[in-house]
């Protein structure tokens, strides 16, 4: 008997060997069974079962982490910030929570229409919120980053300490952006003016120090940075005044002035103590107004020749001044018989130069001296500047202004015994 292949074939033999006799086996023969057509299908295809879900070939999302327990449990208030200005609003689940109305006064009719009106408001309020605050805005929290903060005042404390260093130059400068402050070392007292005489007046003041004590040490010797110089100059630059007052024992100043004009004054009180500190010198300022017919004058053009009692100041050359950068000025002084001027010590110096920024009144200060004399450099942040006269009738002025602008240089000078005051306007960079 043969051996099907087939195993359908093979069941099948099977089933008639157990209801038929064993004789009648040699009777069996196989029938061949007609099978349907079928494509063959591709090795590369997809198998495909009818019977079965299909699945997705793609990735699917990542599901989120579900919520820690503390998150489950915290629920959110039903009012809360959600902008810069930290106006509170329902939050949008309150509506559907129990809680809603607790007071149960939705049944009532009146109370409802506030409600629905409340609930309405929400949106435009939003709105008008999110108008305001739609710009950008920098919020600094608490100690957010303790190192950024330690930093932030290490660069505070140091900008203050620049700052002061800046302002405190010992060429008797001063500028809105680097001032004195009046609380970090001294002030002025007992600030009066009395007339004395038909035309003269006593300007009276103390200096006290930061531990209410008057000021009674200054600096003295040779050159013109010691003791108080007392500047007095009119608003519209067009008068000065400039002394070097006495002071008492007590600290007290009593300075004799005559006001060439009347109008409005603003005094610069340029003091040295006698201290060994960075900062030789500081400024305290005031003001007096002189009585009378007050007329202000223009402020004159640059010119380079001015003309004097008779006595001739020339500028030479175009200057080129800058802020904050030391220059120098060379001027001739001559006689009204045309020969050299020859100056006297007068305050300490051969000549000096006050500078007026016009409009804000900044003020600056330096001094011509002779070769060879000590304390005549006049210092502003970390720039000097020293002038220096070397022969009859010439002049080198130092020029060191904080702020760009119009300035007003007087430059004053004694010779024949006379004291002498020649103004120029200056254009800084």
């Amino acid at each position: 008997m043969r051996e099907f292949e087939s195993s359908t074939a093979g069941e099948a033999v099977a089933r008639v060997r157990r209801h038929e006799p064993s004789d009648l086996e040699h009777e069996l023969v196989p029938i061949a069974q007609r099978q349907p057509p079928r494509v063959a299908a591709p090795r590369d295809a997809v198998p495909v079962h009818p019977h079965r879900t299909a699945k997705v070939e793609q990735a699917q999302a990542r599901k989120p982490l579900p919520p820690d327990r503390e998150e489950v449990a915290e629920r959110g208030p039903a009012l809360h910030a959600h902008h810069a200005c930290r106006i509170g609003r329902p939050e949008a689940r309150a509506a559907v929570r129990a809680d809603t109305d607790p007071g149960r006064d939705d049944h009532d009719a009146t109370v409802r229409e506030e409600l629905d009106m409340d609930a309405r408001a929400g949106p435009k309020r939003r709105l008008r919120t999110g108008r305001m605050d739609r710009r950008l805005r920098v919020v600094l929290r608490a100690h957010a980053d303790r190192d950024r903060y330690k930093h932030v005042l290490h660069a505070i404390a140091l900008l203050a300490v620049v700052s002061a260093a800046a302002g405190c130059g010992g060429g008797s400068g001063g500028s809105p952006t680097i001032a004195v402050q009046p609380a970090r070392q001294y002030r002025l007292a007992g600030v009066g003016l009395s007339r004395t005489g038909s035309r003269g007046f006593t300007f009276s003041f103390r200096i006290v120090q930061p531990d209410g004590r008057a000021l009674t040490r200054f600096r003295h010797g040779a050159g013109p940075h010691t003791g108080v110089h007392v500047i007095y100059v009119r608003r519209d630059l067009g008068e000065i005044v400039h002394h070097h007052p006495r002071v008492t024992a007590n600290g007290s100043v009593h300075d004799r002035v005559v006001f060439p004009a009347p109008g409005p004054y603003r005094v610069v009180i340029d003091v040295y103590p006698q201290q060994v500190t960075p900062q030789p010198n500081f400024q305290l300022f005031t003001a007096v107004d002189v009585p009378g017919k007050y007329v202000p004058k223009p402020l004159p053009t640059a010119t380079a020749t001015e003309v004097v009692a008779g006595y001739r100041f020339t500028l030479h050359g175009r200057p080129r001044l800058r802020a904050v950068e030391p220059g120098l000025l060379s001027f001739t002084v001559t006689r009204p018989d045309g020969s050299a001027a020859r100056f006297t010590p007068w305050y300490g110096a051969l000549a000096h130069a006050i500078f007026f920024r016009a409009g804000t009144l900044d003020y600056f200060h330096t001094h011509v001296c002779a070769p060879g004399a000590s304390g005549c450099t006049s210092v502003l942040g970390g720039a000097t500047v020293t002038g220096r006269s070397s022969k009859p009738g010439a002049l080198s002025v130092g020029v060191l202004v904080p702020v760009p602008g119009t300035w007003r240089l007087f430059l004053q000078c004694r010779t024949d015994g006379r004291v002498l005051t020649a103004p120029f306007t200056l254009r800084v960079r």
